[in-house]
């Protein structure tokens, strides 16, 4: 079984990516203006892609004989990424999300540590897969924000 640690990492992954999934849908409904068209399908590409780690991240949990957060009430008290605001225009839409994912990083890197720790090189490994894609996606929206 893996380590208490090792499990509330994965808890607090599970729970900022849920928060995530949630205000990535709020930004693919309520992006407006001119960028409207490629805003709105890179948050619906960030979503689908959040849901695909939302159920790896429970599932990774249960398989080191872990309890997944299930809860939204859970998912809130344990993110450290917060809600979208609903004030958001597209521009900080874009920067909010850049700092959100490089939260995920750092905790990532927290995630991968302890993994490494533990001799848990399957969850090591998933997390460097997840990190390198986050990168990637802050590179890039940094790029969009010039």
């Amino acid at each position: 079984m893996a380590n208490e640690k090792l499990i509330n990492s994965l808890n607090s992954q599970l729970a900022d990516w849920n928060v995530l999934f949630t205000k990535l849908h709020n930004y693919h409904w309520y992006v407006t203006g001119p960028e409207f068209f490629t805003l709105h399908a890179k948050f619906e590409e960030y979503y689908t892609e959040a849901a695909t780690y939302i159920d790896s991240i429970a599932e990774r949990i249960l398989t080191i004989e872990g309890k997944p957060l299930a809860t939204l009430k859970q998912y809130l008290e344990a993110a450290s990424i917060e809600e979208a605001s609903n004030n958001e225009d597209a521009k900080q839409m874009v920067a909010v999300l850049a700092a959100d994912f490089e939260k995920v990083i750092a905790n990532c890197n927290e995630t991968i540590e302890l993994a490494e720790a533990d001799g848990d090189e399957s969850t090591a490994d998933m997390f460097i897969g997840i990190k390198t894609s986050l990168e990637q996606h802050v590179w890039m929206l940094k790029a969009y924000l010039g």
